[in-house]
């Protein structure tokens, strides 16, 4: 009985445990977040963008990549593997994330049909000029069974959402945030 126990937990062990077969190129998207100008009271700074909007869709050849990696089947899950921000080049008077935001800074999906919002990945207190990592938080496993099609089409937009930076009102910015993010797709 117990030779038998063995193999089947080892079988079990090996089904559950499988690596990505497709990983995206980084995939920026540049998100118009609040201006300054029109911050309200609340100090709430937010923007979101379609996924699939960005110039050659690199999301959807990742899809397409991931497919041809499997003959032509959808992958099962979808998981983000990195997640950065910085201040994007066509910003008006603001060069550093500091000046846009304070605390904490997440992005999200929100699927376009259900609304639903995923949290995917989340930084306290970015600054610097260039690209600042993110603590990812996306399980992948935890996309409603509804929701997975509009993941696998790209039918989703990327939020990225915070607070103001001490000074953001005076500073008459136009703040541009580029979301470079990293998937991967397992069978």
């Amino acid at each position: 009985m117990r030779i038998l126990f063995i193999p089947f937990v080892l079988l079990a062990v090996a089904a559950c445990s499988s690596e990505p077969v497709s990983f995206s190129e980084p995939v920026g998207i540049n998100v118009n977040v609040t201006k300054s100008s029109d911050l309200t009271a609340s100090g709430a700074i937010s923007g979101n963008k379609s996924i699939n909007t960005e110039t050659s869709n690199p999301y959807g050849k990742f899809v397409g990549d991931a497919m041809v990696a499997l003959g032509g089947v959808n992958p099962t899950r979808i998981e983000t593997s990195s997640v950065s921000l910085q201040v994007g080049a066509s910003s008006k008077n603001v060069t550093k994330l500091e000046q846009v935001f304070a605390g904490d800074v997440f992005v999200d999906f929100i699927m376009n049909t259900s609304n639903n919002t995923y949290n995917v990945a989340k930084v306290t207190n970015p600054t610097g000029t260039g690209s600042v990592g993110m603590n990812v938080l996306f399980n992948g496993s935890a996309v409603a069974a509804p929701d997975f099609p509009q993941l696998l089409t790209g039918s989703f937009k990327v939020v990225v959402r915070g607070t103001a930076a001490t000074g953001y009102a005076a500073l008459a910015a136009e703040p541009v945030i580029q979301v470079t993010l990293t998937f991967e797709a397992f069978k």
